[in-house]
């Protein structure tokens, strides 16, 4: 028999939430057809709250059907995000009725703030989880008891329930899926036709707005941290930066570390990178003169430095995002 999957529809969702792992299904559903296996693909059908159609607020509308009785066995439940999540998430009977679902289905799988419905349904506690770069750290806020993760584009959080980054990603985790139920070949064939890669290079760390840490309240700290800013590429040893707040190199890290969240080596190398970002996007010179302006010394190490923060290497991101 075909894999049924639900696709949780409400007012204020994100379109691709929704769309993207629809198409993947589908294309996945053709393939499997053309191959005379017309049973072996999947049933998808959107559901929402009394079957009533329901719009993104940013012009699309979507037909649904009623929600299915929720002691109905079903494959796959896929929870969308969008806006509207916090309206969801605030509906009493439909939370019940992802909780029950959630039970008899086979997996459950999250798209980017659809994960603030896994956390809510108690899905996600002690698990491993990501979401959406801009919503990890309201996510963690929100709900202590989730591992989140920032970076990756999707994770397997437990045997039951996946969790996807954002937006795309739900193609991404779809593809998974679909390689985990159908294996390797068909997944990348389904890829193919949707001209994606079957899996994208990094993390999602590579496609996040630059994170500035807060201002220290110490007005020697706040003189530091502008210093490093304004210079990334300054040496800025310990004992200069020390100097610099007018306090002992052992007194100044742990008041540095206190006031702005981590050690002063790790802001410095935090900088360091954003600015190295900036100028592979805005610059044509080479990743060996950007690593020696930005501070690292040599194109090795801002190569390594890339891979640990960003998730990819300083060519590869450039190529992404020039």
């Amino acid at each position: 028999m075909k894999r049924s999957v639900l696709l949780l529809g409400f007012p204020g969702i994100q379109a691709l939430d929704l769309v993207g792992p629809a198409e993947v299904f589908a294309a996945a559903t053709l393939k499997l057809a053309a191959e005379g296996k017309d049973e072996s693909g999947y049933d998808v059908i959107v559901v929402s709250s009394g079957g009533a159609p329901f719009d993104t607020g940013t012009g699309l509308a979507f037909a649904a059907q009623p929600l299915p009785a929720p002691t109905v066995p079903v494959d796959t439940l896929v929870l969308p995000g969008g806006r509207g999540q916090d309206d969801v998430r605030a509906d009493a009977d439909l939370m019940a009725w992802i909780r029950t679902m959630s039970a008899n289905a086979r997996r459950v799988v999250s798209v980017c703030t659809g994960a603030f419905l896994a956390a809510e349904a108690g899905l996600l506690d002690g698990c491993r989880a990501t979401t959406h770069w801009a919503y990890t750290d309201r996510l963690a806020r929100e709900y202590p008891a989730v591992d989140v993760d920032p970076d990756p584009i999707f994770l397997r959080s437990s045997e039951h329930v996946w969790t996807a980054a954002g937006v795309t990603s739900g193609i991404d985790v779809s593809l998974a899926l679909v390689e985990d139920d159908h294996g390797h070949e068909l997944a990348q064939s389904v890829a193919r036709w949707l001209v994606l890669y079957l899996r994208r290079p990094g993390g999602q760390t590579q496609f996040a707005a630059p994170v500035w840490m807060p201002r220290a309240k110490r007005a020697p700290i706040r003189q530091v941290q502008e210093a490093i800013e304004a210079e990334p590429g300054a040496a800025h040893c310990i004992s200069d930066l020390a100097s610099r707040a007018a306090m002992s190199p052992r007194h100044f890290t742990r008041v540095f570390t206190e006031e702005v969240g981590e050690a002063p080596g790790a802001y410095v190398e935090r900088i360091r990178t954003e600015a190295a970002r900036r100028q592979l996007e805005e610059t044509d010179d080479t990743v060996a003169a950007i690593a020696a302006r930005c501070g690292f010394g040599t194109a090795e190490t801002m190569r390594r430095n890339f891979i640990r923060r960003v998730g990819v290497p300083p060519d590869r991101y450039r190529t992404a995002f020039a």
